[in-house]
């Protein structure tokens, strides 16, 4: 019987999704790529074996382990979740919440608590509603969509580095997490995958500006953090924490 996993598809997990693909036998693992919180789903359905998800998600999964410290993070600047306004947070009335990230949506809205220290009136987005992000109505977006939206808007707010600002720590938006126990051979074919995709990490950022025109290397090599370690297990337990939810590391 294969192990199934599901991978985020944004550009942050191209080395992951490398070294899954090349390291890791279709006859023994199969791969599925979706949005964050589609992620989430899929393994809290039980459709799944193994995902890259929100760690928002965490306390909905009964029995969970995070099986790797491999993850999507950050230390500082991520450049790929960040709040968009024509106006100062002070005068932001409305914020639209990217319906693709349940870690995001909840960051943000600690951060207008402890941080900046204002109650606006969330939403919920649908399809298309960045273009709805004008005035005083500001808008939390994730993803490769916000590469060109920095010049958009007269004011970017960089989630990763307002969360660096409140407690001094690097930001985990994603982790692999099992909903059952996982073989330690499995455990260990899949972490020495997502090692060798990590280790091909140079060779792909050159492989993307020929195929898509734009170089993103500092995008990969500076901004997102895809080890944990002591720190990022720290900041997990701090932002549950703040949701109100224990924390398990196998």
């Amino acid at each position: 019987m294969r192990t199934s996993i599901v991978a985020v598809s944004y550009l942050n997990t191209t080395p992951f999704i490398y070294g899954i693909q090349q390291k890791l036998p279709g006859s023994e693992f199969e791969l599925s790529l979706e949005h964050p919180a589609k992620c989430a789903s899929v393994l809290l359905e039980g459709k799944v074996d193994i995902g890259l998800v929100p760690v928002a998600v965490l306390p909905e999964l009964e029995g969970y382990q995070i099986i790797s410290d491999y993850c999507i993070g950050c230390n500082g600047v991520v450049e790929t979740v960040c709040l968009y306004s024509d106006v100062p947070l002070s005068e932001i009335q409305t914020i639209y919440l990217d319906y693709q990230s349940k870690t995001s949506v909840n960051l943000i809205k600690i951060l207008a608590k402890e941080l900046w220290k204002i109650n606006p009136t969330w939403k919920d987005a649908e399809a298309n509603y960045i273009d709805n992000i004008t005035g005083k109505t500001a808008g939390l977006v994730i993803g490769d969509r916000t590469f060109d939206l920095a010049e958009k808007y007269r004011y970017t707010f960089d989630l990763g580095v307002e969360w660096k600002r409140l407690t001094g720590l690097p930001f985990v938006f994603a982790c692999w997490v099992a909903k059952k126990e996982v073989p330690n051979g499995v455990k260990t074919k899949f972490n020495k995958a997502l090692k060798y995709g990590i280790d091909c990490k140079e060779d792909l950022i050159s492989e993307l500006k020929l195929e898509l025109g734009v170089d993103h290397s500092n995008y990969l090599k500076n901004r997102i953090l895809f080890t944990a370690g002591e720190q990022g297990k720290e900041a997990i337990s701090l932002f549950l924490k703040y949701l109100s939810t224990p924390i398990i590391f196998s």
